[in-house]
């Protein structure tokens, strides 16, 4: 099954209106965001990985949607139809991009073509205080 996972921003813009999975990280799991050593990095560098995958529930909603993705490629439209998957945070910097990360390499293992995109990774640091 083809699929096109997006990691994008909510303070950046609205999510990708034609996913059919979205995965809001905003109100469930920490932001390293407000960690001063993370801030201004984004989720290619290694401390943010290693933040983000340690973070309480991420490995269980990567594995349950794993799962999900495996319903929809059991389904008769599977082969004509590719899966578009969003996954969004805050700023789009930190969780969003390394949850992304992690599940396109999940599910490439699983046999999946998989096209990551990361929206807003390029954009600066949200200021909370004005958002």
């Amino acid at each position: 099954m083809d699929i096109r996972i997006t990691s994008f921003g909510h303070l950046h813009g609205p999510r990708p209106a034609d996913a059919h999975i979205v995965l809001d990280l905003r109100a469930h799991f920490r932001d390293p965001h407000w960690d001063s050593s993370l801030r201004t990095l984004n989720a290619r560098d290694r401390k943010v990985i290693r933040a983000v995958r340690r973070t309480p529930g991420i490995r269980q909603l990567l594995a349950a949607t794993v799962a999900q993705v495996q319903a929809y490629a059991s389904g008769p439209g599977a082969a004509e139809h590719p899966l578009h998957i969003a996954v969004g945070c805050a700023g789009g910097r930190h969780r969003a991009g390394v949850t992304a990360y992690l599940l396109a390499r999940r599910l490439r293992r699983r046999g999946h073509q998989v096209d990551l995109h990361h929206r807003d990774l390029h954009r600066p640091v949200v200021d909370r205080a004005a958002a």
